[in-house]
């Protein structure tokens, strides 16, 4: 996946270092009751199936960012709607290059606008449209983003203790 300019620049100083990053995963949702079904991508470095995820460049807004990351890796427009979940991640994620960062995950829910889902920039290499009861098999984290997004509740899950 290629890494923000902005996360090499502070590489640059910090080295292989822990980096807090904040990211979003954006659940993107077109239809209702019976017909709702959910956006999902399959991750080229991995393999693994999940709703769409990327970085919050600096000083962008993180409703911005999960639409943006829509559109770039699934040609996809959609709305963000709803803060679904703040969460922080229990695991720091360690890279091939030895690189080590934690996420803040900010999810949220989308509404779809337009498009055919399509692995845009080649971070995915499929992208579709899953029914919230036959989703792939993916980790228990994502499909817990999946399921608080779809609870339409008013307000979000705010994580309590790590």
């Amino acid at each position: 996946m290629p890494t923000p300019e902005f996360v090499l620049r502070l590489r640059e100083k910090v080295g292989n270092d822990e980096l807090w990053l904040s990211g979003i995963t954006a659940v993107v949702v077109r239809g209702s009751g019976d017909d709702r079904e959910v956006l999902l991508v399959k991750r080229a470095d991995n393999g693994a199936w999940t709703a769409v995820t990327g970085i919050i460049d600096p000083g962008e807004p993180p409703a911005v960012a999960a639409e943006r990351e829509v559109l770039e890796e699934a040609d996809i427009v959609a709305v963000a709607e709803r803060l679904a979940r703040v969460h922080v991640e229990d695991r720091v994620v360690v890279y091939e290059n030895g690189d080590r960062s934690r996420y803040l995950d900010l999810t949220f829910l989308c509404r779809y606008v337009s498009g055919e889902p399509f692995p845009a920039d080649g971070e995915n290499t499929e992208a579709g449209w899953f029914r919230p009861g036959a989703l792939p098999e993916m980790r228990e984290e994502h499909l817990e983003r999946i399921r608080v997004a779809l609870a339409d509740e008013v307000a979000a899950r705010f994580q309590r203790s790590s």
